[in-house]
């Protein structure tokens, strides 16, 4: 059998494992095999994860690791993987480490030799991302946002002229909150996507300018419900936050020479981003 469709696990070896985030039918076969297979599984937490087992007929011994133990724990574990134990790594839902706990232990393994076998599978962000419809090319997993208000908008002050698509968790009982605080930074009018519910029964993905996607979810307390993805279209360069000398000189220079070097001569000139310039060269001249 070629090693690429074994399904026999390595001795000594971490595997990092996701798990559904709601529909059950999205594990793969080669996740249940690994489960079935390794001789221990680290969870986030051993309840939740003894659901999901028991329901493949998974009997596996588990072991807590989360948040609070991992950094002691990630030892123990390293010794375990040294002395032949092979042990699957998994969180709630979703790849490990993705907002979940894994980190630590992965980086041990890795400054210990111990070898490390990721899995592809679920993951919330490149689950909404892929169907929010919103620009794909580039784009940044931010996290989960500050729980304090100033927090936030510290982070969206940062963020503010970001090109790329940029992605948040957020929970239910913050989400408003955390929606004021964009509009506060942001504006009404930078086009947003809330993913909700992903691969569960009312899944949902609503998209529309920040000031009408608010007014959307006031009026009517379900649509704010459940997981949550927020997915925020980057920062767009338009002309009027460009001069009207500097779009005048990229216009005649583009005449002559490619814009990327259109955009750098004319942002030396007028004081302006070339990134802004290139940009709205590309959207707006033939």
């Amino acid at each position: 059998m070629s090693e690429m469709n074994s399904s026999m696990v390595d001795v000594a070896t971490l595997y990092i494992v996701p798990t559904p985030i709601g529909n059950l039918g999205d594990i793969t076969h080669r996740a249940l095999d690994v489960l079935n297979q390794v001789d221990l599984i680290a969870a986030e937490d051993t309840r939740h994860t003894g659901r999901l087992l028991a329901h493949f007929g998974i009997t596996t011994r588990t072991f807590a690791l989360h948040d609070h133990n991992e950094q002691q724990k990630a030892d123990f574990l390293i010794e375990k993987l040294q002395a032949g134990t092979s042990i699957a790594l998994v969180s709630d839902a979703g790849t490990p480490l993705i907002s979940d706990p894994g980190y630590h232990l992965v980086t041990r393994c890795r400054q210990a030799g111990v070898k490390v076998v990721p899995l592809p599978g679920p993951c919330a962000v490149i689950t909404a991302l892929s169907g929010a419809g919103l620009p794909s090319d580039r784009f940044s997993f931010e996290g989960f946002l500050p729980p304090k208000s100033k927090g936030r908008r510290d982070v969206f002050q940062d963020l503010i002229e970001a090109e790329r698509t940029l992605i948040f968790y957020e929970s239910p009982h913050r989400i408003m909150d955390s929606l004021d605080d964009m509009l506060a930074v942001l504006g009404a009018d930078r086009q947003v996507v809330l993913a909700r519910e992903l691969t569960k029964t009312f899944e949902t993905f609503h998209g529309a300018p920040l000031g009408e996607l608010i007014e959307w979810l006031k009026q009517d307390s379900n649509r704010i419900r459940g997981e949550m993805v927020l997915l925020v279209a980057g920062h767009r360069a338009k002309q009027e936050d460009l001069p009207a000398d500097a779009l005048r000189t990229l216009k005649l220079l583009v005449k002559e020479l490619p814009l990327k070097k259109a955009s750098a001569l004319t942002a030396e000139i007028h004081n302006v981003k070339k990134n802004a310039l290139y940009k709205w060269g590309l959207e707006n001249l033939d």
